[in-house]
């Protein structure tokens, strides 16, 4: 008898020891590389820490799913863990940044009673986790989600703060203590927070559909934490390009009951100079949603807005109409340059399918193609909207090549939905697209090839208005607008102004900095549309600029920082075919930069090296080109003027 009462109460204490385990149960996952660690909890909630190199620079994040009032990752119970390793190359449809990405991760996938999943990933360039659902439901409401992002101390973090969420998402990453962060104050993405001896986290997101935006607070501490926008309920419009909520629900989404949810992706990098070639957003995205990606063809594009339409030396008044569209069309021809944009004022407010009298569209498409040159039109988004069929079918009759979208302002469900449902039918009629007026795009772009640039960005335009667009800005943004996707900041000021000389002048625009940092914009920026922003008329004045500017490619083979440090300077080179080219970009302190040619293959090659000129601090436009032989064995020093820039073509 005595013997049977031990057994049974052995047998209790180990079901309670089991259980105990059970609900206290954690889980390690490793990079390949095994330089960062993920140490995951699964007791009372959700938990995770991350470890760089054996030291912590995340402690106790949580995250939770709140679906139904049922919150998915509290009390959670591990019923399966598996893990599994992939190592394949990806071959991106266009190519931002490489012609072929290394997709090397190690998964770990803990399956919980409740009907849901939460899969955690680890990269060499970081790691992400998301949630997956299987839910009787056809359809639930998702009411909020948490991911608390919670850091051992009080490190700097570059935070692009918002004032609401209805936002063009164009703000500066202006460095600041975690802890100054207040709950109210929200942020686009990405963060990136400086977790000491060099490192750098970069607070992210990527495969985002049927969803909102994932936005950042602070917590007034040493932590960032997800915020959402509501689903809008009452929509408001007061022009052709502002439709604004107004009402909004206490949820963030109705979405399927089983689904993937976008994934949560905290970037990794060594120095500085990784964020740039990190492509961990990249590869989360599913790959492309359709097959024929033959037709997307990236390229340069001669752009009408930021010049004002002002053209010179012709015998007909410049504006919007065909004569001024063909000159734009000429210019490009002559250069290689495959599209033209027509932006606002082409069609009449309100009415896509109504041109405006001064612009024969056919006979414009007609002879652009006979140039070689094809149209990208503009579009307010609620226009687009109203008439997304109609308008389409109409702009692939006249032989349209793609779409610009803008003032979207938005990134809650509704607004996603859109930005795919816009991809999905201009890439049924072989139309590209570029978004502006919202940031969330620029993460899309493996899922939609067509989608070719996206703004989201406080990019030149703000120069027309104001000193905003200024050296310090720009060489921030490579670090962090640029760690989601490409970014169409539109460069290729002809007028060039120094801190002293600038004036924000709407129809005459000029940019701060001197001309060899705009040169240097098109190696540095990863923008596969990428913009000539003046006018032909300074372009053609401009021929030897032009030398650099004609050929320059907007797909990159290879990509290599040679040096660089955050809000300071960066140094790029990138290859397309055989030819490399070489981008250097500086603050207003002036500096010399050493580098070397290593990176080229074995060799004798042509370097056309273009120069801020001596007097580049009084006068931003000057500069040198000259051109030597070079080799891999090369070094040079950089000498770069106040919110100067060096550029190089090295050819053989």
């Amino acid at each position: 008898m005595r013997a049977l009462f031990a057994l049974a109460i052995l047998a209790i204490l180990s079901s309670v020891f089991i259980q105990e385990g059970a609900a206290q149960s954690s889980h390690d996952l490793r990079s390949p590389d095994g330089r960062i660690e993920l140490r995951i909890r699964t007791a009372d909630r959700i938990r995770y820490d991350l470890i760089l190199k054996g030291r912590a620079v995340l402690e106790n994040a949580t995250i939770l799913l709140d679906v139904e009032h049922n919150k998915l990752g509290m009390q959670p119970k591990v019923i399966d863990a598996k893990t599994h390793s992939t190592d394949q190359v990806v071959e991106p449809v266009v190519r931002q940044k490489f012609a072929k990405i290394r997709d090397h991760y190690n998964e770990l996938r803990l399956k919980m009673d409740g009907g849901y999943s939460v899969v955690f990933r680890a990269y060499n360039e970081g790691v992400a986790y998301r949630f997956e659902t299987s839910l009787p439901q056809e359809k639930v409401k998702v009411y909020g989600e948490e991911s608390a992002f919670n850091f051992p101390t009080n490190y700097v973090v570059y935070y692009p703060q918002e004032d609401s969420f209805y936002s063009h998402n164009e703000r500066k990453y202006l460095p600041q203590h975690l802890s100054e962060i207040a709950p109210e104050f929200i942020a686009t993405l990405p963060a990136i927070i400086d977790v000491g001896q060099g490192a750098k986290l970069a607070i992210a997101e990527s495969d985002l559909e049927d969803y909102p935006g994932l936005w950042l607070r602070g917590t007034g501490g040493p932590g960032l934490a997800a915020t959402f926008p509501p689903y809008p309920t009452k929509e408001v419009q007061t022009s052709d390009r502002d439709y604004k909520p107004v009402e909004t629900a206490d949820y963030i989404a109705v979405t399927s009951g089983t689904r993937t949810f976008p994934w949560r992706v905290i970037g990794i990098a060594d120095h500085d100079g990784d964020l740039l070639t990190n492509q961990i957003v990249y590869l989360l995205q599913r790959p492309a949603q359709f097959e024929d990606t033959s037709w997307i063809k990236p390229g340069k594009v001669a752009w009408d807005w930021w010049n004002d339409w002002n053209i010179s030396s012709v015998d007909f008044p410049a504006g919007i109409n065909t004569k001024t569209y063909e000159y734009y069309v000429d210019f490009a021809a002559k250069y290689g340059i495959p599209y033209i944009i027509l932006d606002d004022g082409w069609y009449k407010l309100g009415n896509l399918l109504e041109v405006t009298p001064e612009l024969n569209m056919e006979e414009l498409v007609s002879y652009a193609k006979q140039k070689n040159v094809g149209i990208i039109l503009w579009a307010s988004w609620k226009t687009l909207d109203d008439q997304l069929i109609p308008a389409l079918d109409q702009f692939e009759k006249w032989g349209v090549k793609g779409i610009k979208v803008d003032f979207m302002q938005r990134s809650d469900q509704i607004m996603i939905d859109y930005f795919y449902r816009v991809c999905r039918e201009a890439a049924k009629r072989h139309m590209l697209v570029d978004f502006h007026g919202d940031q969330k795009p620029a993460s899309m772009t493996r899922i939609w090839p067509n989608l070719i640039n996206a703004e989201g960005v406080r990019g030149m335009e703000w120069s027309k208005w104001s000193r905003e667009s200024e050296p310090e800005h720009n060489v921030t943004l490579p670090f962090t607008r640029m760690f989601l996707g490409p970014m169409d900041y539109t460069p290729g000021a002809m007028r060039n102004a120094t801190k002293a000389t600038f004036a924000a002048i709407n129809s005459q625009p000029m940019a701060m900095g001197t001309r060899c940092h705009q040169l240097a914009m098109y190696v540095v920026y990863d923008a596969p549309l990428q913009m000539l922003s003046d006018s032909p008329s300074n372009y053609l004045r401009e021929p030897e600029t032009m030398e650099f500017l004609g050929p320059v490619p907007t797909e990159w083979d290879e990509t290599k920082v040679l040096d660089a440090r955050i809000a300071d300077y960066v140094v790029v080179a990138r290859r397309n075919g055989k030819d490399w080219y070489v981008g250097a970009m500086n603050d207003w302190s002036p500096r010399t930069l050493d580098i070397d040619l290593s990176f080229l293959p074995d060799g004798n090659f042509t370097m056309d090296t273009y120069q801020d000129g001596v007097n580049a601090d009084r006068n931003a436009s000057d500069y040198r080109k000259t051109t030597t032989q070079v080799n891999r064995a090369t070094k040079l020093k950089l000498q770069l003027a106040s919110g100067g820039g060096w550029a190089a073509r090295i050819h053989q």
